[in-house]
């Protein structure tokens, strides 16, 4: 198999430094995102793929048992060094070999496939919300909204031993698989992701858009993707350059496919072509700024009967909704707007932000509770 692959890596709007990390080292790719302040995570996140790089380069070991190394390497240096005491990173990494991707990954950095026009995440989140998920006490959709979403529960260098998971998915010409970390997952749904992957063929310009996307979305963390392509045939190079890609300081980095050589033009074809590129500069910039402009409306409405939270706007334009759902709650609508202040549900009622819509929904379930304890007669 043939893999040619794009990355991108942003400090995003929010963090002063890059604690995320990525390795592209053909046949073997990862990311790593690190925790423990700014000094610390920038550490564990960079000497995890160090180590797991050299191991490679040296030949010893499986995947998981480099990466249970580089825990043993991380949980090390935290000792020893008390500026980065408690640090420690999630790291995803893939090593593929002919048609077989060898996965390995802890914590809540993550792994998807697009297949067919399918997308399926194939990691699992080492997080609190994502044990309780696990155990029916919270839906896929209230864990995205969760006060503790972010509480990772495994990750490299914070014990001794480590517990790695790992899967073999045997790949198939035009599967895309997508390894990012949280900073991207926690801003950017996985509709608004697969719809970027399914629309831009280039890996590298995905890559870029998705971190473009995190990033109107709030940058709230440092983004890191890596988007693989895989193509028939073979490729020393695995459509990469063989040199690493370690990163994690600074605004983005990024690298991609080496420059293809261009056929020479016929003079007759420079001004129609000229022309249409022109034409579709126009369109996708308007189009782009559309999709900006719509991915910062929210508004709260009405799904399947229950309040729910919807990014972008009560419209539908030749068949195509404007808008989709994020979080749709348990709450009745229709006791909902019987309350003057929550009328107009069904039309939507709209929100300056994610946080103002999730208020709008605390204050129609407080509203809810009172009348459910006045109708008890509680105090």
């Amino acid at each position: 198999m043939k893999i040619e692959a794009g990355v991108a890596s942003d400090i995003g709007r929010v963090r002063e430094g890059n604690e995320d990390s990525y390795l592209i080292e053909p046949p073997l790719y990862a990311v790593a995102d690190g925790m423990g302040g700014h000094r610390g995570g920038e550490v564990a996140s960079q000497l995890a793929l160090e180590t797991v790089e050299r191991l490679f380069h040296e030949g010893r070991g499986t995947l998981t048992e480099q990466i249970r190394e580089a825990n043993r390497a991380v949980f090390s240096r935290s000792a020893a060094d008390r500026k980065v005491t408690g640090m420690g990173t999630t790291l995803t990494a893939a090593m593929i070999q002919d048609d077989v991707a060898h996965l390995a990954h802890v914590g809540d950095s993550r792994a998807y496939l697009l297949r067919a026009g399918a997308f399926r995440q194939l990691t699992e989140d080492h997080t609190l919300v994502g044990k309780m998920v696990k155990a029916g006490e919270i839906t896929p959709a209230e864990a995205d909204v969760h006060p503790h979403r972010n509480v990772v529960t495994r990750a490299l260098g914070t014990e001794p031993d480590l517990e790695v998971d790992e899967l073999d998915l045997g790949l198939l010409e035009g599967d895309r698989i997508l390894l990012c970390s949280d900073g991207l997952t926690n801003m950017v749904t996985e509709e608004q992701i697969q719809a970027i992957l399914t629309s831009t063929p280039d890996p590298q310009d995905a890559a870029d858009r998705l971190v473009r996307a995190a990033n109107r979305a709030g940058g709230l963390d440092n983004i890191t993707v890596v988007v693989l392509d895989v193509a028939e045939g073979d490729s020393e190079r695995n459509g990469v350059p063989p040199t690493v890609a370690l990163a994690s300081a600074g605004a983005t980095s990024r690298t991609g496919p080496s420059a293809r050589e261009g056929a020479r033009p016929l003079r007759r074809l420079v001004r129609p072509l000229i022309a249409l590129a022109v034409v579709v500069v126009v369109l996708v910039a308007a189009f782009t700024a559309f999709r900006a402009w719509l991915d910062g409306r929210w508004y709260v409405g009405v799904a399947d009967g229950h309040v729910t939270i919807y990014q972008g706007i009560p419209a539908e334009v030749l068949g195509y909704h404007l808008s989709h759902v994020v979080v749709e709650t348990n709450l009745p609508a229709s006791e909902a707007e019987a309350f003057p202040s929550h009328a107009g549900l069904v039309e939507g009622v709209n929100a300056d932000s994610r946080e103002g819509a999730q208020a709008i929904v605390d204050q129609i379930r407080q509203d809810l509770r009172r009348q459910r304890r006045a109708a008890k007669g509680a105090p």
